[in-house]
Order: C-alpha cells, then structure tokens, then sequence
C-alpha cells in the first residue's frame, strides 16, 4: 500500500537539516523559481489553471483562477498574503511543513509573487507556534542571502520583499479578511463582502490570499508542469495533498498521497485504529466538517466524492475515533472552541454558540430535558447560512451530523441522566499516564 504515497512537500522531512536552504536546493529546491523568472507572468498563471491546483486551506477554490481575479495593473502595489494562521482543532498539516521545509513555501511565495506581480508579500503565521515563526523567519534571511528574495532576483529585474508576520492568537484569523485586518493593526473580523480581497484586499489594494500548502505546491508545478501535478489525484480534484491523521491510530501523523486515496487505504499506512478497537465517527476535513462514520471507509478523499457524501474535505484532518469515545462529549469539546473563538462581530455566531454549548453542557452533564436535541437542531438552523462568515457554519456541522448519526447517543444521556461513557476509556492511551517528577525549581540541584 506504501506505493499510495506521493512525496513532493515531504520529500525531504526526513533528511538531515532538511529544515535549510542546502538541504532543499540539493533536492532541486528552487529550479521552479529560476523557470519562473524567464517566462511570462501570465503564462504562470495559466500554469497553475491548467495544473487544477485547489487551494488547500479547506474551501478547495481553484488557486490560477483566484490569480485571475486581480484586476489589471494599475501602477500601484499588489500583496500576497500566505495564511499560515492553522488552528482548528485536528488541523496540523502546515505547521509541519513550515517546521520540516519552509523553503518550498518561501519558494512559492516567490514565485506566485512574480506571477501576480506583487513585490511585497506576508506570511501570517499563528505567534503561539515560536519554534515555525522563528524557522521561517531564518528560511526568509537564507533566501535574502542566496538571491532567492531581494532586489533583482536572479538578474531578472524582479524585486520582492517578504514578511513574516506573528499573529496574537485568533482562530478568526484564519478567515482571509479577519487576517487581513489584523495584519492592517486592527481587530481581526471578518470584512463585509464584496468587495473581495482581489478589489480591495490588503490596505485597500488588489491581493491574493492563499493557504501555506497551496503556495508550497507551486514550485512543483513550475519546475514539473502541469500535467505532472494533474496526473495525480482525480480528474477535479488534481495533485497531491498532506493528511493528517491522528486520534486513535496506531501510527498517527502526515501521510502524502494524491487526492482521491480513501480513509481504510490511509489506516492500513497507519496501522490501524489501535488494538482491540473499531472505528466509530471521523472528521474527513477537521471538525469543522460533518462527521462521518464506519460506512464511510471507502469514500474517495476528494472535494467532490466528500461532498456528495455529505461533508468537505476541508483541511484533510482525520480525526479518528474508536467506540470507547462519547460522541456527545467530543462535540461538546468542539463547540466550546467555537464559542470561544467567535469575534462576536455577529448576533447568530455570537448567541448562537454560547447557546449550543450550554445545552451540550447540560446533557452531558445529566441534566438535559426533553426537546433539548430539537432545539440543538433549531438552533443550527437558525446559525446555518447566516452567520457574516464561515465559523458560524463550522460549529453546527460536527453537531447536526453527529445527531444524524448518533441520535440514540443523545437520547441514552436524557434518559440515562448522564454519559453512559467511561472517561477514561476514551483517552488515548489504554493506561492513563503518569506525570513526571516534579523537576528542581531554579537553582535547585
């Protein structure tokens, strides 16, 4: 099954050092940048029509097509902006890239700048991840110093400057214009749209906004062509993608495959849900996304077979849980981040998610009444399609699936007066661990 496995963005994450610039130009690293720099802008843009590239943050938009969108020049500044704000629960796929090779992203960055022409653009990177804002930070200065990035990049006339930008900790941000916002300095909520980030993005000018995974993927395209990427994945659903499995897997972590692989094909590269256990829900795209279950094994991991299956490939976080684990719990567990990480900017998301979490609460907790599952559902319908952006609809997703699947679950919690589930059976590991010894305090000995 190992031949299922597609290492572009991973090739090298196992090598010495693979996190510097050596490492990466001796595995080809930047031939894609010195291509791009003797064609024509547009023909790059093209390209990446051509190749099917879909953004890869989660809404699987066409990336050339959203190149496309910026108006023509009009002797001002144009920005790319990379959102490397990851922070759903479950997603951890561009972390570890920016972590194990963040010249394929500073590559990309370089590259879509001079097909879009923009000769400034920011890498917005989540602050609380230090150890990936330093690493791109020393990735950026390596590429300054090899003429990567700089003022006449490879004798071609192309500048571009680049920077990496700390956010202050706000799932919000990942939404494009809550992130565009907070790097403009201000409060990071989402902007009324249109106009769009390609009219009126960064600063008010024309701008694009792509995922970290989306930008690595360029150099690629570039340096192989189109067909090379296309030959990969499903016929809409072209190339290769990170998924990142984790939860009760025998092995969890980053598998490389093209789109299109299936869940039991990635267990079976994993080892399994672990020993002496089965498969009970999953999350094909983070839990932002509708859950799936058992039946849904064999379902191609691709925008469009997710999607008529009812949920979206998202981020391509599986989350994989086994039958020790409370369903209602969980979702209760998700919802309180939602709440939390609401901006509060509208009434539905606002209200709603206190709302939902205090009824999940109350039936977890044994205390649930009658029609508390109704009004869950209610309650979804009323934040569904409504919400000013897309976290609104996330909350409800893991909520309104797990009840269509998992409704005799709520329903043992009303009658039971309480979780029927052992807490601790659930836990990842079969033995609850034990913390380590108290280390010395400060100038102890």
């Amino acid at each position: 099954m190992t031949d299922t496995l597609t290492p572009v963005l991973t090739d090298t994450w196992d090598a010495e050092g693979s996190w510097k610039l050596a490492t990466y130009e001796a595995a080809g690293g930047y031939t894609g940048l010195r291509t791009a720099l003797t064609r024509d802008p547009a023909d790059l843009v093209q390209l990446v029509k051509d190749s099917g590239l879909r953004g890869r943050g989660g809404a699987g938009f066409p990336a050339g097509m959203k190149w496309g969108f910026l108006p023509p020049p009009d002797g001002g500044p144009r920005y790319l902006v990379v959102n490397a704000d990851e922070s759903e629960p479950g997603t951890c796929k561009d972390i570890p890239l920016m972590l194990a090779s963040p010249q394929h992203l500073v590559e990309g960055v370089a590259i879509t700048s001079y097909a879009i022409g923009c000769h400034h653009a920011f890498i917005y990177v989540r602050g609380e991840v230090l150890h990936v804002y330093r690493r791109l930070l020393a990735a950026v200065r390596e590429a300054y110093e090899a003429g990567h990035l700089g003022t006449n990049i490879h004798g071609s006339g192309f500048d571009l400057e680049v920077t990496v930008h700390a956010g202050a900790g706000a799932y919000i941000c990942g939404e494009e214009t809550a992130l565009l916002d907070s790097l403009e300095g201000r409060r990071g909520q989402p902007r009324l749209k249109p106009p769009f980030p390609a009219v009126a993005g960064l600063y008010a000018r024309p701008t694009v906004v792509n995922n970290v995974e989306s930008i690595a993927s360029v150099p690629g395209i570039v340096a192989h062509g189109a067909d090379w990427f296309s030959s990969m994945g499903t016929e809409k659903s072209t190339g290769h993608g990170l998924f990142s499995l984790s939860g009760h897997v025998t092995r969890p972590g980053q598998f490389e495959a093209p789109l299109g692989i299936t869940l039991r094909e990635l267990l079976d590269l994993a080892g399994g849900v672990r020993e002496g256990h089965e498969l009970k829900f999953w999350t094909p795209g983070g839990s932002s996304t509708p859950l799936f279950t058992a039946e849904h094994l064999d379902v191609p991991l691709d925008y469009e077979s997710v999607g008529a299956a009812g949920s979206m490939l998202g981020t391509r976080a599986l989350q994989i849980f086994d039958e020790t684990t409370c369903v209602v719990r969980a979702v209760s567990r998700w919802t309180d981040f939602y709440a939390h990480e609401s901006c509060g900017k509208c009434t539905p998301c606002r209200e709603g998610t206190y709302w939902l979490k205090q009824i999940l609460h109350r039936i977890e907790a044994g205390a649930g009444e009658a029609g508390d599952i109704e009004v869950l559902l209610d309650l979804c319908d009323n934040i569904l399609g409504r919400a000013f952006c897309a976290l609104g609809d996330g909350a409800t997703s893991p909520i309104t699936s797990s009840i269509e699947y998992f409704r005799d679950e709520y329903e043992a919690h009303l009658d039971g007066r309480g979780c029927p589930f052992d807490p601790a059976r659930s836990t990842l590991f079969d033995d609850t661990p034990q913390a380590p010894p108290a280390l010395a305090g400060a100038g102890g000995h």
